[in-house]
């Protein structure tokens, strides 16, 4: 007998403990509904400080296809997906967030594309309801600069809800890169790749998990680990600081052949400070890529497991290696 293709289902969570029951139902419901498919349902939990890791192992007690992976700490929402991509062993992989602000219910149309013949397939947001204004302006703003400053095409107004094939999946764990971007990194692996628009709702229950700071330390991952146009900036900013500087030689000479002269620290003090400020603009930029630099050298696993709980079994990190482990010695060995 020929078995069933498998659809995993790649789920992280963090402090999700008000709605992650109606989640799940949600979810399974869907892939209970799936023709002709099996599939598995594997929760991460990112360190979470609520009830969402006990809510969740419930789950994996009455289902054996589902497994929770907790982390050791909270290691943040990209690394939890790789995390998840790790665990999952299916022909195709789906990433959802649980505040149900992405319908589970999208998945029917991602597998007719993925039968079709696409390896990826990603929801793309034709309206967002429940955000400010402030973040629908922000978001607008770092998709295209994004775009526009990358050498890859990363879909616009397009977040990590979608679905992968088992070949995408096989290539992005052999990336064990730090600072993680995972829609560029699926995006720069390549292979054909469609869409699906949806209308995303309004989170269910809770808080959103990416506070301002957080957006912003997202925004600089994405940018950087996809473009060095940053750095192109920075050269550029220098010599436009110094066409001023001889702009500004060329009118101190007319004014020494008019016999004007201007006493003060004011036009001093300007320059100064302009040129002191385009400096250290240049060596921030430098360093936000020297730090990341420093991030991939050392010699650190991606995250860590403290446990894995199934309804065969509960796995604690304290002999075992965890998948990530075995994925971070496999690139060591490459």
């Amino acid at each position: 007998m020929t078995r069933k293709p498998l659809l995993s289902l790649v789920t992280p969570a963090y402090n999700e403990a008000e709605g992650i029951q109606a989640f799940h139902a949600r979810a399974q419901a869907v892939m209970e509904s799936l023709d002709g498919l099996d599939y598995e349902m594997i929760y991460v939990d990112d360190g979470s400080r609520d009830d969402s890791f006990k809510i969740m192992s419930e789950f994996a007690a009455t289902n054996p296809r589902v497994k929770v992976v907790k982390f050791s700490r909270n290691f943040g929402h990209q690394i939890a997906i790789t995390a998840g991509l790790d665990h999952a062993c299916g022909d195709a992989i789906v990433f959802i967030d649980a505040d149900l602000q992405d319908p589970p219910e999208l998945i029917h149309e991602m597998i007719t594309k993925w039968r079709d013949g696409f390896d990826v397939v990603y929801a793309k947001r034709a309206r967002r309801e429940g955000e400010t204004r402030f973040k629908l302006w922000t978001a607008a703003i770092f998709y295209r600069l994004l775009r526009s400053l990358s050498n890859i095409d990363i879909p616009q107004d397009v977040g990590d809800f979608r679905l992968i094939s088992a070949r995408v999946a096989n290539e992005l764990r052999a990336m064990r890169e730090k600072d993680r971007f995972i829609r560029g990194l699926v995006s720069w692996v390549g292979f054909p790749q469609t869409f699906v628009l949806y209308d995303r709702d309004e989170r269910f229950a809770g808080e959103t998990k990416y506070p301002l700071k957080k957006m912003l330390k997202f925004a600089f991952d994405g940018i950087t680990s996809f473009s060095n146009t940053p750095l192109k900036v920075a050269t550029w900013m220098g010599y436009g600081a110094s066409a001023l500087a001889f702009l500004y030689l060329a009118s101190v000479f007319v004014q020494w052949a008019f016999g004007i002269t201007v006493e003060g620290w004011a036009t001093m003090m300007v320059a100064m400070l302009f040129l002191g400020g385009v400096q250290l603009i240049c060596i921030g930029i430098l360093g936000e890529y020297l730090g990341r630099i420093f991030n991939e050298i050392k010699p650190r696993p991606v995250y860590i497991v403290q446990e894995v709980a199934s309804s065969a079994e509960t796995i604690t990190n304290d002999l075992e290696t965890p998948a990530s482990m075995a994925a971070f010695a496999e690139h060591g060995r490459r």
